[in-house]
């Protein structure tokens, strides 16, 4: 996989982070830039974890599955790119309608969860990286990276474009994710 693959790939997988964040800062009358990176490194991190652990799983599995990786590849993107375009078709009145007069201890825990869920499909990505012989730790760093500057991003700019523009890169990530899965079953078909 290419430098610029890696980079699309970085950039398909922060688009939910992006949404959410994006939805989340229509709710704060106004966001300071450090309170957005703060949380913005929060999510590159966990983002970041993520596929290495994944990487991890799918490297243990690569010797039993190594004649048909890139099917697997290919199915696995296919199916969060589908997930994501379904997901940006889907109604979240509770992301754009959250209330801030949440705790600091109850809000922190619940970006950690949100963080979390947003870099399921990261894992899986890890998974399969390793099927596909990719430098894990260029993509996990830019996939961290990558979040990091898209959930700042979507927080400072939240309130003036709206859950409409977030819910759309989210749909373009999930096309990205479908095409580099077919780019890659293409690649090992030939």
């Amino acid at each position: 996989m290419s430098f610029w693959a890696i980079l699309l790939l970085a950039l398909a997988m922060s688009t939910d982070a992006f949404a959410v964040a994006v939805c989340r800062g229509t709710s704060y009358q106004s966001t300071p830039f450090i309170g957005a990176l703060k949380v913005g490194l929060l999510f590159g991190v966990i983002e970041a974890i993520t596929p290495l652990l994944g990487w991890l799983i799918g490297y243990i599995a690569l010797q039993y599955i190594e004649k048909w990786d890139h099917w697997v590849v290919f199915a696995v993107m296919l199916f969060l790119g589908i997930s994501m375009i379904y997901n940006s078709f889907k109604e979240d009145d509770e992301n754009c309608d959250e209330s801030v007069t949440q705790s600091s201890k109850k809000s922190f825990l619940m970006l950690i969860f949100t963080a979390i869920s947003t870099s399921i499909d990261a894992f899986a990505v890890g998974v399969g990286l390793a099927l596909a012989n990719v430098n894990i730790y260029l993509a996990a760093g830019m996939i961290g990276l990558a979040t990091c500057i898209m959930v700042t991003i979507g927080l400072l700019l939240g309130r003036k474009i709206g859950c409409f523009i977030g819910k759309k890169a989210e749909l373009i990530g999930g096309i990205v994710l479908i095409l580099i899965g077919v780019i890659t079953l293409y690649q090992h078909l030939l």
